[in-house]
């Protein structure tokens, strides 16, 4: 008897997979929604939010299937000066292309919006980064968003880093509440070590937003489990 192909399938990245990236990227690039009410270039964003991962370092992104479709993602980077070197070669195309749209299109007034506070705001609303240090983002299509799945993409990704001798990574994480978002990005083993208001989202959704920066000890565990989330699935197990 033949047996049934599992549902979902974690994988490294492929060269065709691409095209799926980018399309995932602006599918979620508004809190999880379509990035569209906020910004309607799509290949402008998905340009900027996933050509460095998928064309200079591709080895460090990771793919979630869904019934043989790519339905999510974790890209990361070793590499944060080659990074760097990449974007200050890519951006001054995607400002120019940015630009002539903005008055040939021309962009509707949500898009021209998001260019604003681009150009006046947004560097003041990106908490620190550390410098040296690996870093890492996920997005994945509501039909395929579950724990197992997250956790499995995100593992496998951490374990890539542990193989090459990493021993720290940190992302960025949107939360709503800063009362609750340490405590939450603490059960899963990360700390928090900066925050800002996010106002740019601000005509379309009237809650206070918030970016933080997180970062991992992956000397002291491996998995997106923090310490006190594994003690009580350990717990669990044993009662």
């Amino acid at each position: 008897m033949e047996q049934e192909r599992p549902r979902h399938v974690i994988r490294p990245y492929r060269p065709g997979d691409r095209d799926a990236i980018r399309a995932i990227c602006a599918d979620t690039g508004f809190l999880g929604q379509p990035i569209d009410p906020v910004f309607e270039d799509r290949e402008l964003f998905a340009d900027y939010m996933t050509s460095y991962y998928t064309d200079a370092e591709p080895e460090a992104t990771i793919v979630c299937e869904l019934d043989g479709q790519v339905r999510g993602y974790v890209m990361g980077s070793r590499f944060p000066k080659r990074k760097a070197r990449y974007e200050s070669r890519l951006l001054p195309r995607l400002i120019a292309r940015g630009i002539w749209r903005y008055f040939t299109r021309p962009y509707n007034a949500a898009t021209r919006r998001y260019v604003r506070w681009l150009l006046t705001r947004a560097r003041h609303e990106v908490p620190f980064t550390p410098p040296d240090i690996p870093h890492f983002h996920f997005n994945i299509l509501p039909e395929a968003r579950t724990i197992h799945t997250t956790r499995a993409m995100v593992d496998l990704f951490l374990q890539h880093l542990v193989d090459h001798g990493e021993t720290q990574v940190y992302a960025q994480a949107v939360a709503y509440e800063t009362r609750r978002g340490p405590r939450m990005f603490e059960r899963y083993g990360f700390r928090v070590i900066d925050e800002r208001e996010v106002t740019k989202y601000r005509e379309l959704d009237p809650r206070r937003i918030y970016l933080f920066t997180i970062l991992k000890d992956l000397t002291r565990n491996v998995s997106i489990y923090g310490d006190d989330l594994h003690k009580e699935r350990t717990a669990g197990k044993e009662a």
